[in-house]
């Protein structure tokens, strides 16, 4: 199973600049997206079906043009659950989870902590998320959970570690949290495979930081422990350019 995910900060936009012939290209078994920044009737559906994917399911926020999720697939899932059942976070549009026989995978989209007000909110869901998830690994040992988390685990993932110390996205703080959540029973497949430096998945769209590679790797395919050996394949995927991150893959064996 090949899933790919991607933050394509709006889907409209991102299917103005090629989305949908890139889709059929990179032809994984499930794409989740983050931060649509549309609802389902806002996008022309007819496409995505056309590109193989006529199972899509939609989770936007209630605010309309802000957040939201959603995922596609080649294959009907057994079962689909939009958000976490906790109201804040699902007026937000952050979580999306599909269940096949192998395999969950849940599209996230961790709030982003650019002032105090929303940092103290990026905090507490986060917070507030690890419960869920650990109730939720009781029942679905072999989630993966694909997404935006909108944090930098280690100084090899962000350009400039010591600039940065203090922005949200690296803080302490934020950074320890991903460490206890790695570490309550996930695998950083990219990590997993990949120890090089200079593997990014945001960059600013300020001072040609893309042209020159001074990212950050806030996106993660998170694979749950019990998968490990599952683990074939992972891979960040610069060249598609549809926003101000890109896509990162994570494939499977089962």
């Amino acid at each position: 199973m090949k899933i790919i995910s991607y933050n394509v900060n709006g889907i409209r936009a991102a299917m103005r600049k090629g989305f949908i012939d890139w889709l059929k290209a990179a032809n994984p078994d499930v794409i989740c997206i983050q931060e649509t920044k549309a609802t389902q009737d806002q996008v022309e559906l007819a496409e995505i079906e056309a590109a193989g994917y006529p199972y899509h399911y939609w989770f936007s926020a209630e605010k309309k043009g802000y957040s939201g999720v959603a995922i596609f697939t080649k294959e009907p899932p057994k079962n689909v659950v939009y958000g976490t059942g906790i109201s804040y976070m699902d007026a937000e549009g952050r979580n999306l989870r599909v269940d096949f026989d192998e395999v969950s995978v849940m599209s996230l989209y961790l709030p982003s902590g650019t002032n105090m007000d929303r940092l103290d909110h990026k905090l507490t869901y986060m917070a507030d998320f690890q419960t869920y998830v650990d109730t939720l690994k009781k029942d679905l040992p072999n989630l993966v959970i694909c997404g935006d988390y909108n944090i930098c685990h280690q100084a090899i993932d962000i350009h400039d570690p010591v600039r940065n110390a203090n922005v949200s996205g690296f803080l302490p703080v934020e950074r320890e949290w991903l460490d206890r959540f790695i570490k309550s029973g996930f695998i950083d497949s990219f990590r997993h495979l990949n120890k090089e430096p200079h593997n990014y998945t945001w960059w600013s769209y300020r001072a040609n930081s893309r042209a020159n590679n001074k990212g950050w790797r806030i996106d993660y395919n998170m694979v749950a422990q019990p998968l490990q050996e599952n683990i074939k394949r992972a891979v960040i995927l610069p060249e598609a350019e549809h926003s101000d991150h890109c896509p990162h893959l994570v494939e499977l064996e089962f």
